[in-house]
């Protein structure tokens, strides 16, 4: 189900174990040793060979004791801390390299999606703080618009967790100690895991967290050291508070574990406690000795080096923080008969049919599968949720009606898409679906070869206002909405470029929501990363992109005379689309000095600006005031 609810292909939730001196070693409930191919997990999938090791099996055996003592069961986490870090740093310490990327990166990988960002909470609520080894709490189900199912994604998250860390009866070498209390000093100095804060045993492992963040804050201590455990609470109070944010690491090194020795000397380290504070893979700062005030201080520059604040936060903007950065969506449902005669008498009509279904079965199939479909999702009072979506067939029938059916005629087929959309399966099906017959990628193309390509003979508004409408409502989904600004950004300036500047009012309006969509999609992912919050590795931004958009909607906004809605829409589309913009400086503020963008705005405020009397709502005149004198040079 990766496909469906990632948008990407996640072809499994790998475990491993090592094989070495005859023996199978694994972590999970501890660490665990069996014959090869005995575990509870059964026969490998894949067998990979990491190669040969020169140490012989007492010292590993060392290894493994020390080991023990921090992976244990009370410390398992699905994603900081499993069976595959264990793994990566058996191999570290045996050959000095480490498991393959498409295991190792595999946390980094699902997180990087919107569902995985989204999911993180809930992963971290079953595995934090956990007290003796006990197994995952029950997933609490997800709250959130990129879930298809939050049910359903609760259930196979539980499911995969107990997996992941179930346990195994035959750890005839190394058993799992008996839980202890958790007053008791072994319980004690097992809780820096419940912190996020890496463990690094080996070079390997600590220079793969060096290469994946971009600020990295290591903390060499050892098992003896007095002073160590004086700072550490502080350390893992800032571990918590600000590895939030993404690309900030913070690891633990203890000298006495594995190869710590061999991290430490690499970086000329020899006493603890040491903190050593990285930037892009790089030595910025030394800190010895307990000092906590200071350690505060270092870890903050660190994060500003990395991560400097956009000059916007200072700002005092209290309308656009005021605005909402939910979508604007047509929800309305049309008597879907009608709809459904409506599209039927246009195949009856059409005089050429070229494509390969007859229209008999094209018809059926709106008849007999979409149309029960949508009303069971529009019309059932409550809607009916088992009903399933016949996405792939409908997808091929509009690919059949796109090549068959005059432009005008295919409203209706877009009506019935628009509605679709307003469904999480749906919407995450459109995201994953690489096909020509992706319904998004049909009906923007031919938008815009309408519009560029339009006769006095073709009246496109309805179809044009329909498929405004209906991309208006792919931002109902994340996930459909990451996609689109992905992959069909330029054809999504085109579509916006063109009907923001329509002849007919309504359309403008379909335009300017739309433009307000996508520019607070962007917002949104800006205002997480200015919190520190995840937002998946997001590859969104584009300054040329932005560049382009932001003209197109000062040009419409100069010229809308009539309709305050529009100008209400398309001046919360600027405010988001030059409110923490990484592009801000560098080509933004150029552009709107070039476009006088704050004197367009202002002359809405003024007489014959909108209408007779110039914008009269107050909530209206306010954002644009705001916009044009606290983001306009």
């Amino acid at each position: 189900m990766s496909m469906q609810l990632t948008g990407r292909q996640i072809d499994g939730v790998w475990h491993t174990s090592i094989v070495v001196y005859g023996k199978e070693i694994f972590y999970g409930q501890g660490i665990s040793i069996v014959q090869p191919g005995q575990s509870h997990h059964g026969a490998p999938l894949q067998i990979v060979d990491m190669g040969e090791t020169a140490l012989d099996e007492e010292t590993f055996t060392e290894y493994l004791t020390e080991m023990r003592e921090h992976y244990t069961a009370d410390k398992y986490h699905l994603l900081d801390f499993n069976c595959n870090s264990f793994t990566n740093d058996c191999i570290g310490f045996l050959t000095g390299g480490s498991i393959p990327s498409f295991i190792k990166d595999l946390p980094a990988d699902f997180l990087s999606t919107p569902f995985g960002a989204a999911l993180r909470p809930t992963i971290d609520a079953m595995f934090r703080g956990q007290a003796g080894p006990a197994r995952p709490q029950a997933a609490p189900a997800p709250s959130s618009s990129t879930m298809p199912d939050p049910a359903l994604t609760a259930s196979l998250l539980q499911a995969v967790a107990a997996r992941a860390a179930s346990g195994s009866s035959s750890s005839g070498y190394l058993p799992t100690p008996a839980p202890t209390s958790p007053s008791t000093p072994s319980q004690a100095g097992t809780a820096s895991l419940t912190a996020p804060i890496h463990v690094s045993t080996n070079p390997a492992s600590f220079n793969a967290l060096l290469r994946s963040h971009r600020a990295v804050i290591a903390f060499f201590t050892s098992a003896t050291c007095g002073p160590c455990r004086m700072i550490e609470p502080v350390f893992e109070e800032l571990a918590n508070a600000k590895s939030k944010s993404n690309g900030v690491a913070f690891t633990k090194i203890d000298l006495s574990v594995g190869m710590g020795g061999s991290v430490a000397s690499e970086w000329g380290v020899r006493v603890t406690p040491t903190f050593i504070f990285f930037l892009d893979g790089k030595k910025s700062h030394e800190l010895k000795g307990v000092n906590g005030p200071e350690l505060r201080t270092q870890v903050d520059l660190l994060i500003f080096q990395a991560f400097p604040p956009h000059p916007h936060t200072s700002l005092s903007l209290p309308t656009i923080q005021a605005l909402s950065l939910n979508p604007i969506l047509f929800t309305q449902v049309p008597a879907l008969e009608s709809v459904s005669t409506k599209l039927q008498g246009f195949i009856d009509a059409a005089p050429t049919w070229s494509s390969p279904l007859p229209k008999a079965e094209v018809k059926q199939v709106l008849t007999q599968l979409v149309l029960p479909y949508l009303k069971a999702k529009h019309v059932s009072k409550p809607p009916l949720p088992n009903v399933k979506a016949p996405l792939d067939r409908w997808a091929q029938v509009t690919l059949c009606l796109s090549s068959s059916l005059a432009v005008n005629d295919l409203f209706p087929l877009v009506d019935m898409w628009r509605l679709a959309l307003l469904d999480p399966g749906a919407s995450t099906w459109c995201a994953s679906n690489r096909s020509q017959s992706n319904p998004t990628s049909i009906f923007l193309t031919k938008a815009n070869d309408l519009l560029e390509n339009s006769t006095p003979a073709v009246n496109p508004r309805n179809f044009l206002l329909t498929v405004l409408r209906m991309f208006c409502n792919a931002f109902s989904s994340e996930v459909l909405a990451r996609e689109l600004l992905s992959s069909n950004k330029t054809n999504i300036a085109t579509l916006l470029v063109n009907t923001l500047l329509h002849s007919d009012a309504t359309v403008r309006t379909a335009a300017a929501s739309l433009a307000f969509n996508c520019a607070g999609y962007l917002q949104k992912l800006r205002v997480k990363k200015v919190r520190g919050e995840e937002v998946g590795g997001d590859q969104v931004e584009d300054g040329d992109w932005e560049v382009e958009l932001t003209s197109a909607i000062i040009e419409a906004i100069d010229r809308e005379e009539g309709s305050e809605e529009v100008v209400h829409r398309l001046s919360a589309s600027i405010a988001f689309l030059l409110r923490l913009s990484p592009f801000y400086e560098t080509q933004m503020a150029p552009l709107l000095e070039v476009l006088q963008a704050r004197t367009v705005l202002k002359n809405k405020l003024e007489k014959g600006g909108c209408g007779p009397g110039g914008v009269t709502k107050q909530d209206i005149r306010k954002l644009v005031l705001e916009v044009a004198e606290k983001l306009c040079p």
